[in-house]
């Protein structure tokens, strides 16, 4: 397999990760088309399959290693570690959940301050609530994200302006 590798699992902050070989990190930019950080990968850790996405950070392209990808990680670091890698092509996008939608449509002012948000907290927001699993904890959380969106509360430590 040409995009194996075996690598010492490094943390930066509270962060696990390891540093992609150069001749890897060329493919995978061919691959992609893409030379921008994220570009989506997919592979094995220890042979556990992941989706992630790979990172420039301070200069350096890293994939995170997140303890769904190998477990304890942030106990594990100078561990080494087999990684295969890969571009992946695969579409990513995520539905909003139907209330959360509704809810947004319904408010002029919470869909104005939501299409301002930025990609990836829009993305948070929106996979917070698919996540949850009762009615009560959707139609609740909801609640507190239009109220986010009108600047009322903070929501994750994040307020709107």
């Amino acid at each position: 397999m040409k995009n194996l590798f075996t690598a010492k699992l490094d943390i930066i902050g509270i962060n696990p990760f390891v540093y992609i070989p150069d001749e890897i990190l060329k493919e995978i930019f061919e691959t992609s088309g893409r030379n921008k950080s994220p570009i989506p990968v997919k592979g094995t850790v220890n042979g556990k399959e992941y989706t992630q996405n790979l990172m420039k950070y301070l200069g350096d392209w890293r994939l995170y290693i997140n303890m769904m990808m190998l477990k304890d990680s942030p106990k594990r670091i100078g561990e080494k570690i087999e990684i295969l890698i890969e571009y992946d092509s695969s579409d990513r996008a995520i539905s909003i959940h139907p209330q959360l939608d509704k809810a947004i449509k319904e408010n002029p002012v919470a869909q104005k301050n939501f299409e301002e948000l930025i990609p990836s907290r829009k993305s948070e927001l929106i996979k917070y609530i698919n996540n949850l699993k009762t009615e009560e904890s959707i139609q609740r959380n909801v609640e507190k994200i239009i109220r986010h969106l009108h600047g009322e509360i903070d929501f994750f430590g994040k307020k709107i302006k």
